[in-house]
């Protein structure tokens, strides 16, 4: 019986993730966005730093993990392997930005989420680290970024 009862909550879940899927896929890589490899609850999707940026022709890759109440909740979102040298990056892939967060929004798409990224890597003017970076990968390591307290007092970079 419990899985009968958590099955309809799963239907729209799979049902938008799958009309992103295959909206990310059509629209290719022509903004330099393109999904790698994915299943139902994780997807990889290769971002391109933005021509005329500090990042420009670099390549990053993003996991996206998604919960059972998405698009109602936010996916974890994080960097994997080398993750861009930014301000809001922290060198164990966690992404200080909003949206992933307290300013997440159901209307958001996968599509957005990588756009706003970009957009965040393209107003960086120089390469380097939170400054709390050491502290903070120290103390929380590889759980999920959603598990810390996020503080979003820095809105030019």
């Amino acid at each position: 019986m419990a899985s009968e009862a958590s099955a309809p909550s799963r239907t729209p879940f799979r049902k938008r993730l799958q009309k992103e899927l295959e909206g990310l896929k059509a629209r290719g890589s022509e903004d330099g966005i393109a999904v790698q490899e994915c299943d139902d609850e994780t997807w990889c999707i290769q971002v391109l730093g933005a021509p005329g940026t500090i990042y420009a022709g670099e390549q990053f890759l993003l996991r996206f993990k998604f919960p059972p109440r998405y698009p109602l909740e936010s996916p974890e979102v994080v960097f994997e392997g080398p993750s861009p040298v930014h301000p809001h990056i922290y060198s164990n892939g966690h992404i200080c930005l909003s949206i992933l967060y307290d300013a997440w929004s159901p209307a958001l798409t996968v599509h957005a989420v990588c756009m706003s990224i970009v957009s965040m890597l393209s107003s960086a003017q120089e390469k380097v680290r939170p400054q709390d970076d050491a502290a903070y990968v120290s103390r929380v390591g590889h759980r999920s970024p959603k598990l810390s307290r996020w503080h979003f007092d820095d809105d030019r970079i």
